[in-house]
């Protein structure tokens, strides 16, 4: 680690500037204009991933300021007591992964967090108790040793992330913040909201108001938590921030990513997408008993607060991904669904994301491969789309008939940016996904573009989309799986639609059978006969060429795209020969997925191992728009602006 270095010996002068090379991968440098004077403002401008930029600014008056201590050990100046009404930002450690740390970690006193405890100044002194230490991977073993030669503890190793949770004697912390490869300390303290911040009980479109009005939580708890049942998540990473960092609540399976090569960045959700779902489907605040609690605790909980979440990360910081990459990943879930070295039991598989290729399901790839995942005994929820009326279809793999596909609900109709069906194959239910706060990565993409609009609490982010629905239905298959283990996919598809409600005066081709709610838990709801429950459709083949399921979507390096029937390596994509293998569920061999090495073979203890890829990485894509069935992240309608390439249509992040 490089410490930060001034142009000149001299103090800062009002005007003047100094440069300082940060921490970071690529050796780059940030620039800071400071002004002397008692309650100035400044600017702070530093390089995050893939050469972008952002800037964080502070403004005060009245006030005195003081040197806070950012996790990286370098400091910086805040000013104080800002003009009422307005905001301000501390500037995090420049990197995308630093910016989660400092906040995932619990750093009490970030402006993203309202705490309530209290930031000690950098000289105080340390006492004794739990601290989250953040490591490099290099030196996890030696930091771990450092511990108990200090005459600690480590409690808790999350080795996929680099961090120990660690429980230390008063006056040990700055010799273990000085051992090699110690990259931040945090004191491990729940996060608990400000009396006057965010209250989610006065929030309609909250998850404690949304479990309750569909009669998920009662006065006295949850009727079913999804305890035991795990969910995959195929999306951009999930992040252990407060809500997701219980132990083993995030399993990490392979990172098939660009960025799995960044051991900063692997496994980790740079994005801000696949943390918000876990957050829907499975979050749970520390130390509360969802079974038991209190209507109006504000302890955030998912709709599957005691289900597990297994991340399996195909997504950059940008959305980037391929078609390749997510059937990959599908694949790689259902070969290891019931792995019983890693303890996994895999019910449910949770896509939020869909192509506007209109080809038909039968030779799919990407249907075949949710097909043979519903068939192994997992539920497949699928996001609908984001389109409205725009494609006359439903989403690829929505479009796939035996799935769930989601639409999403905004107060009492179906939001209308929630693609609607052809008239054959429409949504199966409708359920939450309209301003939807959930769990937000601190300085991830989402959180850069819209956390200034769409933040509320501090630890939350608000979106809209069919992402968020699907997200709610898997955490209602959780707890569905909970009541009755032995459910088959296809009885859990009838029990949605057979218990849903439906709006008055909206077609069936947008919501479906109706809106979800609690009946569906229930295990003497009526069944029906065989005939109603059993799907029969023809099955895809899954031998169609992979062009025709990227359809608008494919990612571009330079001037090259990524076309035809190659995967992300460039390796000839045999979908007929892949189809054999996948449904034979053989299709992943050690880690090699077809015919190059995408990730390691064996299970680590909290993250598959990973694997250094010899092709090349794709750059920026159309994929990172419209595909992810998140819709928008601020307080009006994006139509016209892009994410990674790809218009959001009409939807939100508010």
């Amino acid at each position: 680690m490089r410490p930060a270095r001034r142009k000149t010996a001299e103090p800062a002068l009002d005007g003047s500037t100094w440069t300082c090379t940060a921490p970071a991968a690529d050796g780059s440098s940030w620039t800071r204009e400071a002004q002397a004077q008692r309650g100035s403002s400044w600017t702070r401008t530093a390089a995050i991933l893939r050469g972008s930029s952002w800037t964080r600014s502070a403004e005060a008056v009245r006030g005195s300021s003081w040197t806070a201590q950012a996790a990286d050990g370098s400091s910086w100046t805040r000013q104080a007591q800002p003009v009422r009404g307005s905001s301000w930002t501390r500037a995090l450690p420049r990197t995308v992964v630093a910016g989660f740390a400092a906040l995932a970690l619990g750093a009490a006193g970030s402006p993203a967090f309202a705490a309530t405890t209290e930031e000690r100044p950098a000289a105080a002194p340390q006492p004794g108790g739990t601290y989250l230490i953040r490591t490099d991977a290099a030196h996890l073993a030696s930091v771990t040793r450092a511990v108990t030669r200090l005459g600690g503890t480590v409690l808790r190793t999350m080795a996929a992330v680099g961090i120990l949770e660690v429980s230390l004697p008063a006056g040990r912390l700055a010799a273990l913040q000085h051992t090699a490869g110690v990259l931040g300390a945090t004191p491990d303290a729940a996060v608990k909201m400000a009396a006057d911040s965010y209250d989610p009980a006065t929030d309609a479109h909250s998850l404690v108001s949304s479990t309750t009005k569909l009669g998920l939580r009662t006065d006295s708890g949850y009727g079913a938590t999804g305890k035991g049942v795990d969910v995959a998540l195929v999306d951009s990473g999930v992040a252990p921030v407060a809500g997701l960092d219980g132990r083993d609540k995030i399993l990490y399976g392979p990172d098939l990513s660009f960025e799995s090569q960044n051991r900063d960045t692997r496994y980790l959700d740079t994005f801000g997408h696949g943390t918000h779902l876990a957050g829907i489907i499975a979050g749970h605040d520390a130390g509360v008993n969802a079974s038991k609690v209190a209507s109006d605790d504000p302890a955030f909980l998912g709709v599957a607060p005691d289900a597990r979440i297994l991340s399996v990360k195909v997504a950059d910081s940008h959305g980037n991904s391929d078609v390749s990459q997510v059937i990959a990943g599908i694949d790689w879930v259902v070969e290891h669904a019931q792995d019983k070295k890693a303890g996994l039991n895999v019910r449910v598989l949770n896509l939020s994301f869909g192509t506007d290729g209109a080809a038909s399901y039968l030779r799919d790839p990407l249907s075949q491969a949710v097909e043979v995942a519903w068939q192994k005994g997992i539920v497949v929820v699928v996001s609908a789309g984001n389109r409205g009326s725009d494609l006359g279809h439903l989403t690829d793999p929505a479009i796939d008939p035996y799935v769930v596909a989601v639409a999403a609900s905004d107060e009492n109709t179906v939001a209308g940016f929630s693609s609607i069906g052809d008239g054959t194959r429409n949504p199966d239910v409708t359920a939450p996904g309209a301003h939807i706060p959930s769990l937000k990565v601190p300085g991830s993409y989402v959180d850069s573009l819209f956390g200034s609009t769409a933040s509320v609490g501090g630890r939350f982010i608000r979106g809209s989309g069919t992402s968020q629905a699907a997200a709610f239905v898997s955490g209602m298959v959780a707890d569905m799986l909970q009541a009755s283990p032995s459910m088959t996919p296809d009885q859990a598809k009838y029990r949605l639609r057979s218990t849903a409600t439906p709006f008055d005066q909206v077609d069936a081709s947008a919501q479906g059978a109706g809106l979800v709610n609690g009946k569906a838990l229930d295990p003497t709801a009526p069944a029906g006969s065989a005939a109603d429950v059993t799907q029969t459709f023809p099955a895809s083949t899954g031998d169609g060429p992979l062009d025709a399921t990227r359809g608008s979507f494919m990612l571009v390096n330079g001037q090259s795209t990524l076309s035809g029937d190659r995967d992300i390596f460039g390796h000839a994509w045999d979908g007929a020969s892949l189809a054999k293998q996948r449904a034979t569920g053989n299709v992943w061999k050690k880690g090699v997925y077809n015919g190059s090495a995408w990730t390691g073979s064996a299970w680590g203890g909290s993250a598959w191992g990973g694997s250094a890829w010899g092709g090349s990485a794709w750059g920026g894509s159309a994929w990172g728009g419209s595909a992810w069935g998140s819709g928008s992240w601020n307080g009006s309608a994006w139509g016209g602006s892009a994410w990674g390439g790809s218009a959001w249509g009409s939807s939100l992040w508010d």
